[in-house]
């Protein structure tokens, strides 16, 4: 088996994708490995050897009904299977099926984080130009805080993910269906039964995909001792190297509890007296940078309506203390159907995005908990979850 020395940011998964290797597979040859949270720089780890698919050639064949059977080009077969054309494909002989691949840009290889995101926007410029980027502010630890826009319209809709570290999924999700609207604008087709040219010319589109990139990357990759909080976090996590459950900023924050929308009665609720992994609502409102580039940018967009992505529960928030407009209980019945969420009427809750966009505003703003089960929610539920939040997205483009 090849060995291979652990870099900082690894994690189990990273390392498996890296290597066309199954998670199972990795942990196999490492057994020490499912023993403790993270991996640390300097390891090493063994790597089995990948096992490809294979495919016998049936009488008949040839490549692009092979390809077309498996979803893939007939030119990355060719790439694996050297030699191989319609005119020489003995039945019986075996060939090579490279790994499947969605067609997309954004997709996971191990669990994404700022460095994925920050990869990906570079891509992104060049293939989809109709998404415009920009930095709306800094993390606490110097980490930039991304959005893009789409559209020409006079209206501005804003979409954000990932304001709960553990929560990171949402993250992609969001950027996916940004990506599938910016592809159906250049190729003139729809996506989950809405208009993109409709939304593009009505609407100006704004999306914040990792709004808490600090906490992101300490759920995903953990702590060393040169980590410039380390010995705090250890100490707010009780004293747990695992921070897998951890939702708030690389303060002890809950970024989901820092907006003026009854902070007051919010922080009293929780109880929460100092840093810990979730629900300390901070000093002061807006105390937190990321949720001030967050608060600062909304104000300077002044979006007709807002949605917030989190996961889990399969669930759409809809209200806040009677201040959101009458239309705004149909649209989330109508966002619900999108994906088979159900919308709920929540009581006893303050501070949140949602909470102070509609207090702010009074216009519709929205809590979309995406999936089901704990989070962080599986990788394996990523392509239905990016369904499931596409189908909602585009619904919400779509609201008249």
């Amino acid at each position: 088996m090849q060995q291979y020395v652990v870099q900082k940011g690894d994690t189990l998964r990273r390392v498996a994708a890296r290597n066309g290797l199954a998670l199972e597979q990795l942990l196999t040859a490492n057994p020490w490995a499912a023993q403790q949270p993270y991996l640390k720089k300097g390891q090493l780890l063994y790597l089995p050897s990948s096992l490809r698919r294979r495919y016998i050639i049936q009488e008949g064949d040839t490549l692009e009904r092979i390809g077309a059977a498996f979803r893939l080009s007939v030119g990355a077969l060719i790439d694996l299977n050297p030699g191989l054309t319609d005119h020489s494909l003995p039945p019986g002989k075996t060939m090579v099926l490279p790994a499947p691949s969605s067609g997309h840009l954004i997709r996971l290889a191990g669990e994404y984080g700022p460095n994925e995101l920050e990869r990906d926007i570079q891509e992104m410029r060049i293939r989809y130009p109709a998404l415009k980027w920009t930095v709306i502010g800094t993390s606490v630890l110097g980490k930039p805080i991304h959005a893009a826009s789409i559209g020409v319209g006079p209206k501005a809709l804003h979409m954000n993910a990932a304001l709960h570290a553990n929560e990171w999924i949402t993250a992609p999700c969001l950027l996916r269906f940004a990506e599938d609207y910016a592809k159906a604008l250049s190729g003139s087709t729809r996506i989950y039964g809405g208009d993109p040219e409709a939304w593009y010319t009505e609407y100006t589109l704004w999306i914040v995909p990792m709004a808490n990139p600090d906490g992101v990357e300490l759920v995903q990759e953990g702590v060393t001792p040169d980590h410039p909080y380390y010995d705090r976090l250890l100490d707010w996590n009780y004293g747990r190297e695992d921070f897998r459950r951890w939702k708030a900023n690389i303060r002890g924050v809950d970024l989901g509890d820092q907006f003026p929308a009854h902070w007051e009665e919010e922080v009293e609720r929780r109880g929460k007296t100092g840093p810990c992994p979730q629900d300390y609502a901070g000093t002061a409102p807006l105390c937190e940078p990321e949720a001030r580039a967050l608060y600062e940018h909304t104000l300077d967009i002044s979006p007709v309506r807002a949605v917030s992505l989190h996961s889990q529960g399969k669930e759409i928030y809809w209200n806040y203390r009677d201040y959101e407009p009458p239309e705004t209980e149909d649209w989330a019945r109508i966002l619900g159907k999108a994906a088979g969420y159900r919308p709920v009427k929540l009581q006893g809750s303050d501070a949140g995005y949602k909470d102070w966009f509609i207090q702010h505003y009074r216009r519709p703003g929205f809590t979309v908990e995406i999936g089901f089960g704990v989070n962080p929610l599986p990788l394996e539920d990523f392509e239905d979850l990016c369904v499931e939040a596409g189908s909602i997205a585009a619904a919400f483009m779509s609201l008249k």
